[in-house]
């Protein structure tokens, strides 16, 4: 399968290198949400072929290069 098939994806978070800048949670608001201290909560639900190029958008946008989009 190449690279711009939709197939079953997640989204998932490097903690060592989140700093909470909140930008993700901005992008993509229907699967991530800001804890109480700024940090994104994942919705835990795969990424749908119809949000892929927004998640695909979301963790090259990511300041700490904290978020990856893995192919299940």
């Amino acid at each position: 399968m190449s690279a711009q098939q939709p197939g079953e994806h997640e989204l998932e978070i490097d903690w060592t290198r989140c700093d909470g800048h909140g930008l993700c949670a901005t992008l993509l608001p229907d699967d991530i949400v800001l804890d109480e201290w700024g940090f994104p909560v994942l919705n835990g639900r795969r990424v749908t072929a119809g949000e892929l190029t927004n998640a695909r958008r979301v963790t090259l946008a990511c300041p700490a290069l904290a978020l990856r989009l893995r192919r299940l």
